[in-house]
């Protein structure tokens, strides 16, 4: 399996699929709790027009928690040496979450690097609700287990028609996260998460064509704040109806048409 190994000896793991080094490449950035298996489903559609790459940022999935405090600095490090280590000069990123964060970030400090900009599930600054919530996810972990937190998250990062219609996948959802996490890394990443700056802090127009993707049934974002951010990096904004946190795993169809499309539409 590829791993990548930071300058500080974090291990990184990666993958990518496509070998035509013509192709445009598109990096796709996780979520909290998220790994490189969240994407698979989305390999078919993308891979035909571009080189892909996935990986599991520090204290994620298979890779290391590395030595020192999780920060979004480092976050960035990480993502901008991987890409110098696959010679990916630049890139589209498309990031959910945790993930959109850093790819905000990653756009406005390197520019040069990045071509066209996804951020799904994420808006311009952490609202009370959403900081309570993800503090209540870390006094959940650390007074209890993986699987209490998971199944704590779930009403959160889903929306109510896919709870319905999916209720008999909830165990493997939450199978799937105790399996592919580890406690001491999703406790430094929440902590890490809480000192995050808000992204109202960042200069706007950094101009890069870029999408924001939200859900009607999203709780941890709030409209006035998902506002701000389209503002802020002048994006175009595609709201969805009856959908949660989980844009891509909630409506997989509908996520790969309109960032497909956008990408085209900005070719």
């Amino acid at each position: 399996m590829p791993y990548f190994t930071t300058t500080d000896g974090c291990k990184i793991f990666y993958t990518t699929y496509g070998v035509d080094a013509a192709d445009p490449v598109v990096i796709f950035l996780n979520g909290f709790t998220q790994t490189t298996l969240y994407w698979g489903a989305h390999v078919p559609a993308f891979s035909k027009h571009y080189r892909l790459l996935f990986y599991d940022a520090r204290g994620q999935g298979q890779s290391d928690l590395g030595y020192g405090p999780i920060s979004l600095k480092l976050h960035i490090s990480d993502l901008k040496d991987l890409m110098a280590h696959l010679a990916f000069e630049r890139a589209n990123l498309v990031g959910i979450s945790h993930g959109a964060r850093v790819a905000l970030e990653f756009a406005v400090g390197f520019p040069g690097m990045v071509d066209r900009l996804v951020m799904c599930s994420f808006s311009g600054r952490t609202s009370p609700r959403c900081r309570a919530i993800v503090r209540s996810w870390l006094e959940i972990l650390q007074l209890s287990d993986l699987r209490a937190m998971a199944w704590a998250a779930l009403p959160a990062v889903f929306g109510n028609p896919f709870l319905k219609h999916h209720h008999n996948m909830l165990d493997k959802i939450v199978n799937a996260v105790v399996l592919r996490n580890r406690k001491k890394a999703l406790l430094a990443q929440l902590e890490a998460v809480l000192k995050f700056p808000p992204a109202n802090s960042r200069p706007a127009g950094f101009g890069k064509p870029t999408l924001v993707m939200t859900g009607t049934e999203d709780i941890l974002v709030e409209p006035d704040d998902i506002r701000q951010l389209v503002d802020l990096c002048e994006a175009d904004h595609k709201e969805l109806v009856g959908i949660g946190h989980g844009i891509p795993a909630e409506a997989p169809e509908l996520f790969d048409k309109l960032v497909l499309e956008f990408f085209a539409s900005n070719a």
